[in-house]
């Protein structure tokens, strides 16, 4: 290892012990690895550009970001909450159900868990406050639904994957549905059985009319995803290009259809989706830098035949990186895995001719279980301030909801076919 790689994990480390934005930290620790190994500097920002310019799958992220703000903002999320807590009014705890179904659907046109906590999942949680549940298994059923909802399409965190695996978008896309929809599936039954055992309330049964006006009402709001996920497999458009639809769409919605969007919400939103995407470019770009000091260190060819010297065996090797990963969610943030640690693990897993595809969703549920851990888990900090509840009541209930989420990790760790079923059969082979 090389003085000016040395210098890097100091600067790096320094700057993640000072709480500096992860970006900046990354950024520092290239720049003081490329003055160290004698590359003029000079060079950086044409290289840093023309990396992240060859690959326009980024542009995604941004235009992503920006419709969950337009959601927000135009009343499709307020609909959609309205009709699925309708038409699940009449079973014990079914607001908690209703938040994972809701969240489900909404993180078909966000792809971002953040986005989810802070914005139907909040919604969610007043009214299941409202409605006598408890605030912590309020926080902790919603941290849970946003956890599961980047495995299912579009999602931001396989966006990302995809750009550094150089993985087919649509492919991973359509490995998330089957995961997605099955621990969505388990979690409704585990709060099922959580509300009987807490003795939850229910709600008055509102009629087949209240539930079919709120089914119109939501209707816009509940296609929007198979709007995108049939545009992208018929052909329509790429999914880099269904970002930009994503975007219109519900532009047109709240403008036209629901009229609900004010030149000052518009204007709201933009400004706070651009604040969003400089972070996240901020973090690109420092990830780009360190990719190149890794790549020029060689790092991920000496730690693959590393790797590789202890075991060839697939699953041995799935397991192992499973736990480093788990074991890194506790004390490192999901960014740091994703942009700093996944670039030296997709070698060896390509290495061990481990499918990129099925490895991203298993890898992507791993990263996004770390968001709820009682650690670092940003899901638990934001909701505990935005709820005004306790961080320790969000972390007494949410054992059962990691223990389900874990388990859901092991049983597609054992069988690929889960997430690789979908993607074969819409044609997509090897990844």
């Amino acid at each position: 290892m090389s003085a000016a790689f040395l210098g890097l994990l100091t600067v790096f480390l320094l700057c993640y012990l000072a709480g500096a934005p992860l970006g900046y930290g990354l950024i520092a620790a290239g720049i003081t690895y490329l003055a160290l190994a004698g590359v003029d500097l000079s060079q950086a920002p044409a290289m840093i550009a023309g990396g992240i310019g060859a690959n326009f799958v980024i542009l995604a992220v941004p235009l992503f970001i920006f419709t969950s703000e337009l959601m927000n903002s135009g009343g499709l999320t307020d609909r959609l909450f309205r009709f699925a807590q309708l038409l699940l009014g009449r079973s014990r705890g079914a607001l908690a159900q209703v938040n994972i179904g809701a969240t489900l659907i909404f993180s078909g046109m966000t792809g971002s868990a953040i986005a989810d906590a802070s914005g139907i999942g909040v919604m969610s949680i007043r009214a299941m406050e409202s409605a006598g549940y408890p605030k912590g298994f309020a926080c902790a059923t919603t941290s849970a639904s946003a956890i599961m909802g980047p495995l299912m399409p579009p999602s931001i965190p396989l966006v990302i994957y995809g750009y550094l695996a150089s993985t087919s978008i649509g492919a991973l896309f359509l490995a998330g549905l089957v995961p997605a929809i099955s621990l969505a599936l388990a979690h409704a039954a585990l709060v099922g059985y959580l509300a009987r055992r807490k003795n939850l309330p229910r709600e008055e049964w509102p009629g087949l009319l209240a539930i079919g006006v709120s089914f119109v009402a939501g209707l816009p709001a509940i296609v929007a995803p198979l709007i995108l996920i049939g545009g992208i497999y018929s052909g329509v458009f790429t999914p880099t290009e269904s970002s930009a639809v994503a975007v219109l769409y519900a532009l047109v919605v709240a403008v036209v259809v629901y009229r609900s969007l004010t030149i000052k919400e518009f204007l709201r939103s933009m400004t706070v989706a651009v604040r969003h995407t400089g972070a996240v470019t901020g973090l690109i770009v420092g990830a780009f830098i360190i990719d190149y000091a890794v790549t020029n260190e060689q790092l991920p060819a000496v730690v693959t035949q590393l790797v590789l010297s202890i075991t060839r065996q697939p699953l041995l090797l799935l397991i192992i990186i499973n736990v480093l990963f788990l074991i890194g969610d506790l004390f490192l943030e999901t960014v740091v895995l994703q942009f700093v640690m996944l670039p030296i693990v997709i070698p060896i897993v390509n290495a061990a001719h481990i499918n990129l595809v099925y490895f991203g969703v298993v890898i992507t549920l791993n990263m996004m279980i770390g968001l709820g851990l009682p650690t670092l888990g940003v899901l638990n900090f934001i909701l505990s301030k935005l709820t005004d509840t306790p961080l320790e009541d969000i972390i007494r209930e949410m054992w059962p909801f990691l223990a389900l989420l874990v388990g859901g990790l092991v049983i597609l760790m054992l069988f690929p076919q889960i997430s690789l079923f979908l993607p074969e059969l819409a044609g997509f082979k090897g990844g």
